[in-house]
């Protein structure tokens, strides 16, 4: 177990999310009360119909809120500007009644990345110029939810899609990108870097090239055992586990494992149910080599040897005991899959297929996701089609969706993470960049 003063500080990082999962025995509460009493989504479920909002940003239920606390453009204390392409974030309690969000801009070699300058892993095409993604910092007054201060915390990485919070209080970003150096970027890609929450400014980067080299998504840390667990943002992805050498010290190394099903090479049923909905199945873990893939064929490597197929594994989120993660493009209507992992221990890990979305009214490709004091899952879309209407989705233990929001900037959800009093919602509008708060009855 993790000494108990990184327990508690796991459990103040992830919000007030996780200690309702520890009381409701790993998410099968009924519903709150503020979810029955809003009673009037899908089946009777969730918080009631959509407002339209005057301001025609986002649509909410009756009795949510929501503000504006940092966007695309504005300044920021270190002289930059927030950029854009706002995507993966988390929240930690920092004491002394302040929060801080870290956030993801999924930054490519060719966009603006706010006019940052110093500490930088890459840079573009031989100059000093950083390469624009990584990540910023936003600390916030706990009480208020005012913007304190906001600044740059990585630099010189590609799409920093989405990450993970860690127990120690660290941010675990992911490059969704494998470009090499070739001389239009000086550096190999496809990596995670820590940034700590409580970095003042840019972080040193540093490349954890033991957790593999690939076309990372999210990350999530097991509090009882240090183990990060990993997804892959492809058709034809893993999932994978690291275990690290040194619990908490993922720069000293470790082994990169991959997830077996057994009896189910391929978890996606594009072909027809392969996997049954709300079914069990145990697996094991196989042994990774050659982690950084200098051939980017990690994923290919390791479906030969056994490990199964997921449909673009995208956000993925520790609950009490048990971990949740989302496959934007899985299952038979292709518009997503969720599902759940129990780490038994002496490599007795069981998998469950949570929910298979079968409409677009239930999810229409799923992307981050994170866990709600309720201790409903809430899915971020992330769908582009032309006819597309990108909601924030609830879906209750009982594997019901329902809408809580809907962007009416056509863009996609992204970031979604509770306030460590499990009062906010914190989530980002992607492009152009938004971070807004909305607060409800998210606590009954």
């Amino acid at each position: 177990m993790l000494p108990t003063v990184d327990r508690r500080l796991f459990l103040r990082a992830t919000g007030s999310a996780f200690a309702a999962l520890a009381a409701s025995g790993c998410m099968r509460t009924p519903l709150t009360g503020a979810l029955s009493a809003g009673a009037g989504g899908l089946g009777g479920v969730g918080y009631g119909p959509l407002r339209p909002d005057p301001a025609g940003l986002i649509d909410l239920p009756e009795g949510f809120s929501y503000r504006v606390i940092s966007q695309l453009g504005d300044e920021m204390n270190d002289g930059f500007t927030v950029p854009d392409r706002a995507d993966g974030m988390g929240c930690f309690d920092m004491g002394d009644g302040k929060i801080a969000l870290v956030r993801n801009h999924e930054l490519q070699p060719q966009n603006d990345g706010g006019g940052v300058v110093g500490p930088a892993y890459d840079t573009v095409a031989r100059s000093l110029v950083p390469l624009p993604g990584g990540t910023t910092t936003l600390v916030l007054d706990a009480a208020t939810l005012n913007l304190e201060r906001e600044y740059r915390s990585l630099a010189g990485t590609i799409r920093n899609c989405a990450g993970g919070i860690t127990p120690w209080g660290s941010w675990l970003t992911c490059e969704e990108n494998v470009d090499r150096a070739n001389g239009r970027v000086n550096k190999d890609h496809g990596y995670v870097f820590e940034v700590p929450a409580a970095a003042p400014g840019l972080v040193d980067p540093v490349p954890l090239k033991a957790m593999g080299r690939f076309n990372h998504e999210a990350a999530c840390v097991d509090p009882a055992t240090g183990i990060v667990y990993l997804t892959e943002d492809r058709n034809d992805s893993l999932l994978y586990r690291f275990l690290p050498n040194v619990r908490g010290g993922l720069a000293a190394g470790g082994k990169l494992q991959a997830l077996v099903v057994d009896g189910i090479g391929d978890t996606r049923n594009w072909e027809g149910i392969g996997f049954a909905p709300q079914s069990w199945q145990s697996v094991r873990w196989i042994d990774m080599d050659d982690a950084e893939a200098p051939e980017d064929d990690l994923r290919l490597r390791g479906a030969a040897a056994g490990a199964s197929l997921f449909a673009r594994g995208e956000g993925i989120w520790m609950g009490e005991g048990e971990l949740y993660f989302c496959c934007t493009s899985g299952g038979v209507a292709k518009l997503g899959q969720i599902f759940r992992l129990r780490p038994q221990g002496s490599g007795l890990d069981v998998l469950q297929l949570f929910f298979e979305s079968t409409s677009i009214d239930q999810l229409n490709y799923g992307d981050n996701l994170t866990v709600a004091p309720s201790g409903h899952l809430i899915l971020c879309e992330d769908q582009y089609t032309a006819d597309a209407a990108n909601h924030l989705r609830g879906i209750t233990p009982e594997g019901v969706a329902y809408p809580i929001a809907l962007s009416r900037e056509r863009t996609e959800w992204a970031g979604a993470c509770f306030s460590p009093d499990g009062r906010t919602l914190f989530v980002n509008l992607y492009s152009p960049a938004k971070t807004l708060a909305i607060t409800g009855p998210w606590i009954a």
